[in-house]
């Protein structure tokens, strides 16, 4: 009976052992899981920290994307790119030096007003003056002599323009007998209207677009400055006169101008919202899109145009590219992608832009952070296009400068980005993920040395619409969002070749151009005609 009672004590005891693994068992287990569930939310606060710190820089942070670069850091990479590349004598003595900051000599009073209408005041002698002091004689004036220089501004005024024209009869045929008398009435050419029955003048109608699309300046706020002036004016017919001006006098030029962007072989493209209320069979807060086409860095006259769409559908780049055989420069979005005839580069300074916003704050100098890392790859690219610019480098020069220096850092960023394991779900990882599935197209601006090696032309050139749009924030009309791509062509094309842009505006509305000419008269409307650049050049 003792030997029984031992065994089911021992029994028990073993019962109680398996019971306490099993228990220990599932504690490790919850332990695991719990440790899973603290690396997964110390992942998540770690990325929701850093799109705190990515969305306060966005909003609070400086928008230059310039590098700060310290003396020496550009040597960061050397001994990768020393093992990518074959050892050259000349190549190793050439180094790198950061200018230094020279301030810019102030500029004189006639550099600052050249250009601006003058004119010169003699202040003369009071009557007191204009006699001597000692004996009373009257003083006799030697000369004059220059005081100061002040810039003074006139108010805009308007003024009204009432069109009579002459009617002449012959006296003689007036005179004639009754039975012959057939009187011969003449009347002067007058210049046509710029639009019918309405009283807009080609001044004014540019001095409306010049303040909307170059000054950002809404039509609303429009409507109360020519009040100011006395004028009752409304948005409305502000806004009608941009829509027919643009319609049919500006969208004749800005067809030539498209027909001669698909003749060259080095484009840029770029693409941001709008919001158009009154779209046939949309909302009013789907978002729309404003497409800027530009052409590249090939030596020619630029040409930049505007493009309004319902969506960002492939084929709207598709349609408005038909014809293009060439490279497309452009950022990494996917609508740009197998167009026929078209090789694709991809911005660096996109690339860069995703690196630059991984960098953990603070942590913009700690180069042992890969993404700092990362960035330091860049600025060492876009150094070497920098002195290939301040060279002045052919294109065939341009080309076998970048196949010499910027090629085996190239090679060393892709071995280096190969290697890298970033953390999911931070933004580190999109900028890997990103440079990864574009290498391709990264690489593709060593082909050709007029290829450009960013997209920042077309983004400088869409500026100035994405900052207006936080001025007028919509358009009412998707005839109203058509009118400000055509205007917009024409104010950035006027930039683009520095032309006076109200001067540019308002030689066109003169001249009207239309879709009875032919090209070779639209031509001579050009902002690079030499003409054009004679009248629309300087001050207003």
């Amino acid at each position: 009976m003792a030997k029984n009672a031992k065994d089911s004590k021992i029994v028990e005891q073993k019962d109680t052992i398996g019971q306490l693994n099993m228990v220990i068992s599932t504690q490790n287990e919850l332990i695991q899981s719990l440790r899973v569930t603290l690396e997964e939310c110390n992942s998540t606060i770690t990325g929701l920290r850093e799109q705190v710190e990515y969305l306060t820089q966005k909003l609070f942070g400086t928008s230059s994307e310039k590098s700060k670069n310290l003396a020496g850091q550009l040597k960061l990479f050397d001994e990768a790119e020393q093992e990518a590349q074959p050892l050259d004598e000349t190549a190793a003595a050439e180094k790198l030096t950061v200018k230094e900051h020279t301030r810019q000599a102030k500029r004189r009073g006639e550099e600052l007003f050249k250009g601006v209408p003058s004119r010169n005041v003699v202040v003369p002698l009071s009557e007191e003056q204009r006699h001597c002091a000692d004996c009373g004689s009257e003083m006799e004036v030697i000369g004059k002599e220059f005081v100061r220089r002040e810039f003074r501004f006139t108010p805009a005024k308007g003024e009204v323009i009432n069109y009579y024209r002459e009617t002449a009869k012959c006296p003689k045929c007036s005179t004639a007998p009754a039975m012959a008398r057939n009187i011969q009435f003449v009347k002067a050419n007058v210049p046509e209207a710029l639009i019918a029955h309405s009283y807009a003048s080609a001044s004014v109608v540019a001095w409306v677009m010049y303040q909307k699309y170059a000054n950002a300046i809404p039509l609303y706020r429009q409507e109360q400055d020519w009040k100011q002036m006395g004028v009752i004016l409304s948005r409305a017919t502000l806004a009608n006169w941009i829509i027919y001006c643009a319609g049919n006098y500006f969208s004749p030029l800005y067809e030539y101008f498209h027909q001669e962007l698909l003749k060259r072989q080095f484009l840029m493209a770029d693409e941001t919202r709008i919001q158009v209320l009154k779209e046939p069979g949309r909302n009013a807060e789907t978002d729309s899109y404003m497409w800027l086409y530009r052409t590249g860095e090939d030596g020619l006259p630029p040409i930049v145009l505007y493009k309004y769409t319902e969506t960002r559908a492939k084929f709207n780049a598709k349609e408005f590219l038909k014809g293009f055989k060439g490279y497309l420069e452009t950022d990494g979005y996917q609508g740009y992608n197998n167009l026929p005839d078209i090789k694709r580069c991809c911005c660096w300074a996109h690339l860069r832009r995703y690196f630059v916003e991984a960098v953990p704050k603070g942590k913009e100098l700690d180069y042992s952070d890969p993404a700092a890392q990362a960035v330091q790859y860049c600025n060492r690219l876009f150094e070497y296009e920098r002195q290939s610019k301040l060279k002045k480098h052919t294109s065939q020069q341009r080309k076998e400068y970048r196949l010499q220096k910027e090629k085996p850092i190239l090679d060393a960023f892709w071995t280096w980005i190969s290697l890298q394991v970033p953390r999911k779900g931070t933004r580190y990882e999109k900028a890997v993920n990103y440079a990864q599935n574009h290498k391709e197209l990264f690489m593709t601006y060593l082909e050709d040395g007029r290829c450009s090696f960013s997209n920042n032309l077309s983004e400088n050139s869409i500026r100035p619409f994405t900052l207006g749009r936080k001025n007028w924030m919509f358009s009412d009309t998707p005839k109203g969002a058509e009118a400000s791509a055509t205007v917009y062509t024409i104010v950035e094309m006027a930039k683009a070749h520095n032309l006076n842009i109200y001067k540019y505006l308002n030689y066109l509305l003169e001249h009207l151009p239309s879709t009875k000419m032919k090209d070779a008269e639209l031509a001579k409307l050009t902002p690079w005609n030499e003409t054009v650049i004679t009248a629309c050049s300087g001050a207003m």
